[in-house]
């Protein structure tokens, strides 16, 4: 019980963030995919920023899980064609919906309610690929 709360403690705090730093605002989503602000492309480079800082540190300190298991970063071989169909499919849908999957849920709770159309039609993504990915090119 303990562990739930401090997880959503946590997605309080990262909702919260996201709200504040205007991260969830379809207009911000926009004036990014139109190249009229640089605010979103500030916030996903400090993103990237940070999490390769992270995966240094971690492989660097060998730190481990909050468990005690050892963290495995196996690299993996890179496959274009995949990257390029899953990175336009993703873009796509920001495009369409003005929200990636966190800023979904934290639309839904800031009251947007359409949102949870967005949500839903994720979630059954998720299970689509779940269900036809042995059939897919991996």
């Amino acid at each position: 019980m303990k562990k739930n709360l401090f997880f959503l403690v946590i997605g309080v705090v990262f909702g919260t963030i996201l709200t504040k730093g205007e991260v969830i605002s379809w207009f911000r989503i926009q004036e990014m995919f139109h190249f009229q602000s640089f605010h979103m492309y500030g916030v996903i480079g400090c993103a990237v920023v940070v999490g390769a800082l992270s995966v240094q540190l971690i492989q660097r300190f060998n730190i481990k899980t909050i468990h005690g298991e050892r963290i495995n970063l196996e690299k993996k071989p890179a496959q274009y064609k995949a990257h390029i169909l899953g990175g336009t499919l993703f873009g796509m849908g920001w495009a369409l919906t003005g929200a990636c999957p966190a800023p979904i849920y934290a639309l839904t709770g800031a009251g947007y309610y359409p949102m949870i159309t967005v949500l839903f039609s994720a979630v059954m993504g998720t299970f689509t690929y779940a269900l036809v990915k042995d059939k897919l090119p991996h």
